[in-house]
């Protein structure tokens, strides 16, 4: 027994050494949305040389892997591959050697875990009651991935599915599982005022887009806090302001942008509701028109209870401990999913240094290998959960 024991923890060395190597080279060359094609290639490369089979897809960027047999149910397990277009501000060794891009959202690590997670799974093939399908996706922050995964049919047959994404505020060892609403619904609005241009010393001649913008930044803070139930949360944020380009002169319009993010599908339609009605009722005020764009971002991360017993027994499994994280109000595309099939996503420790979208953003390897072990826990749980329930 203690052979075994000590065989396991060689195994798990020599694995955690191959994810550290991986993970450091797709960080070294980070690959935007729809641009990942190297970081495709090679992706394909580390799974093929673990005899892994791939699946044809339509996706241009992106990986889709199966393993396991026919004779069982199918689960997923996603992993987002595209990094951001910022510069990064570390001093690692392996830092970015591509200009202005960064991984900055540590989709290297979950794309270096689920390949760990392929490797152990792949190992016990034979043992499966099903299959495991790896969903390397593309295009998680400004494409929507999911979506072009879903069209692409990968999910058809699928009866449920896991994810997870880095926490840097979480310690190594502790993971975040929560019933129902984790991550926000994420929506993006654009609005020009146009008014009529004059000079700053004659106001009455124009129609001043700049006073009326100010008082649609200013109504804009009262949907949230005059809208919303208290026992329920949004966010509006307006994120930036263009109007003018002298001291002396009222321009002709004004552009304000910004953000809304919401829990809960009632309140997200209310909320937009409410912000359509009061940038109609400024423009009539002020006598102006208005251009409002409404960008619909991924809907909000809800967990499925159904899917919690499968990954909290994963947790146990990778010797994880489990908390139940604070809401996140940054958005996530693995929501899409959530709505076609049950699901469940969690929040990996990593003892981070800066959180997300940072260019000082980092991650404790040492993470990698507890998210190869809970993935790979997670699936075969989930596999068996879905046997019983089909009695297969």
């Amino acid at each position: 027994m203690i052979y075994i024991k000590e065989e396991r923890k060689m195994n798990a060395k020599v694995l955690e050494e191959r994810l550290i190597h991986i993970y450091r080279h797709l960080h070294q060359y980070p690959e935007l949305s729809h641009e990942e094609f190297e970081t495709t290639s090679r992706i394909k490369e580390w799974l093929i040389d673990k005899g892994i089979r791939l699946e044809e897809t339509a996706l241009k960027t992106g990986v889709v892997a199966n393993i396991g047999n026919n004779e069982g149910p199918v689960v997923a397990i996603r992993a987002d591959i595209d990094a951001l277009p910022i510069q990064e501000n570390t001093d690692l060794s392996y830092a970015s050697k591509i200009p202005g891009k960064m991984h900055a959202c540590g989709h290297d690590f979950h794309t270096a875990a689920a390949i760990g997670a392929a490797y152990l799974l792949k190992k016990e093939e034979e043992q499966l009651r099903g299959s495991v399908r790896f969903l390397f996706q593309p295009a998680e922050e400004y494409g929507a991935g999911a979506e072009k995964v879903i069209k692409a049919g990968h999910l058809e047959d699928v009866e449920g599915i896991i994810g997870l994404h880095n926490k840097p505020d979480l310690q190594v060892g502790t993971i975040g599982i929560k019933r129902g609403p984790l991550m926000a619904a994420v929506d993006r609005f654009k609005v020009v005022i146009n008014g009529k241009g004059a000079h700053a010393a004659l106001p009455h001649n124009g129609s001043d887009p700049i006073v009326a913008s100010a008082h649609i930044i200013t109504a804009l803070q009262t949907v949230v806090s005059r809208n919303v139930s208290p026992l329920k949360s949004a966010v509006v944020s307006v994120t930036r302001i263009e109007g003018g380009n002298t001291w002396n002169v009222i321009p002709n319009s004004v552009t304000i942008e910004g953000t809304v993010r919401t829990f809960d599908k009632e309140v997200r339609v209310h909320v937009k509701e409410r912000f359509y009605t009061i940038l109609e009722n400024i423009f009539n005020t002020f006598l102006m028109e208005g251009d409002i764009k409404w960008y619909e971002g991924p809907p909000p991360l809800i967990n499925h209870c159904s899917i919690l017993e499968a990954i909290e027994s994963g947790a146990k499994s990778a010797e994880l401990k489990v908390i139940e994280p604070e809401l996140s109000t940054a958005g996530e595309d693995f929501a899409h999913y959530l709505e076609k099939v049950p699901g469940a996503f969690a929040f990996l420790g990593t003892s981070g240094t800066e959180d997300w979208h940072h260019p000082s953003f980092t991650i404790n390897e040492k993470a990698l290998i507890k998210g190869a072990y809970f993935l790979y826990s997670s699936a075969k749980y989930l596999l068996q959960q879905q046997h019983d329930v089909l009695k297969i």
